[in-house]
């Protein structure tokens, strides 16, 4: 669908290779180069569209002076995994080569992506973040991102296990029909049986109630051990791939991440997720800006 009339921006759709994109530019003359948002939607992999998040574009576009780009990567599952992650990098490449075309500061671009957006953003940041060839991303903001795939009995998957829109169950359900996985893999997975001890025991560092902030972990009782079931784990290797588990990156490659925004929501099956990035990105002394919604949800 055609982008909506605005009297203060020039709207366009493009293809960033081969990726469908959309640009926000404001009409107003700018005295320098403005600022650039790559800005990613959520949806699961499986929902979601630029026209969608048109009216959320158009907001940080006139808010903030910034040209906005809305990458429309292809949903799953017709385009499987990682497309939407490579798609997602492709565009964010694109727009840092080609930033001066649109009167963009290549040196002032961050990437911006809510849910599972913040995913494709966090990835995007982590492969980006050691290049040398191509300008380096601002900042990153993510907005109630999706981060790890280990630990679903974490005290946010408890205190809002039941919650509208984002059910803990849901969430999983929705990551299955992301990766092409047999839904029934469901039960075992929210359980904790897909994960072998020896990974559990690699990113307990990392994946671990213990390091969520105790104002957090009102009410929260550590589930009891659970059966690994090899055949669960062998079905899906991707979840511990660190595009769908940003979370499971090295050290090496947290480090070289830029400045970063965090939004974390209470009643948010996925509100550890984002705390937990932040310790790590701050053990990493990466500069991190915190946001919490009190009384917001997913």
């Amino acid at each position: 669908l055609p982008a909506w009339q605005d009297s203060q921006l020039f709207i366009k759709d493009l293809h960033f290779d081969g990726v469908p994109m959309r640009i926000y530019l404001p009409r107003e003359p700018s005295a320098s180069k403005r600022r650039g948002v790559v800005f990613i939607h959520g949806g699961c992999g499986i929902f979601g569209s630029i026209r969608s998040y048109e009216r959320i574009c158009r907001y940080i576009a006139r808010k903030s002076d910034s040209v906005v780009v809305s990458v429309g990567y292809h949903l799953a599952p017709e385009y499987r995994y990682p497309a939407q992650t490579l798609e997602c990098l492709s565009a964010t490449v694109h727009f840092l080569k080609t930033a001066d075309t649109y009167g963009v500061d290549p040196a002032r671009i961050i990437v911006c992506g809510d849910s599972v957006g913040g995913t494709f953003a966090t990835s995007v940041c982590q492969e980006l973040g050691h290049r040398t060839d191509i300008p380096k991303i601002r900042a990153q903001v993510l907005i109630y991102p999706f981060l790890q795939s280990l630990n679903f009995n974490l005290p946010s998957h408890q205190k809002n296990a039941a919650v509208a829109f984002l059910s803990r169950e849901r969430t999983v359900h929705f990551i299955l029909k992301y990766l092409n996985k047999d839904c029934s893999l469901k039960e075992p997975i929210l359980a904790g049986s897909h994960v072998p001890e020896s990974i559990n025991l690699k990113y307990r560092k990392w994946i671990n109630p213990d390091l969520i902030p105790d104002e957090f972990k009102l009410g929260y009782k550590p589930p009891l051990p659970a059966l690994f079931l090899p055949q669960v784990h062998e079905e899906v290797q991707e979840l511990f791939e660190a595009q769908v588990s940003p979370l499971l990156a090295e050290d090496a490659v947290v480090c070289g991440l830029p400045d970063t925004c965090i939004v974390t929501c209470e009643h948010d099956v996925l509100r550890d997720d984002g705390l937990l990035y932040k310790k790590r990105l701050e053990d990493n002394n990466v500069h991190v800006t915190w946001h919490h919604v009190q009384k917001g949800f997913h």
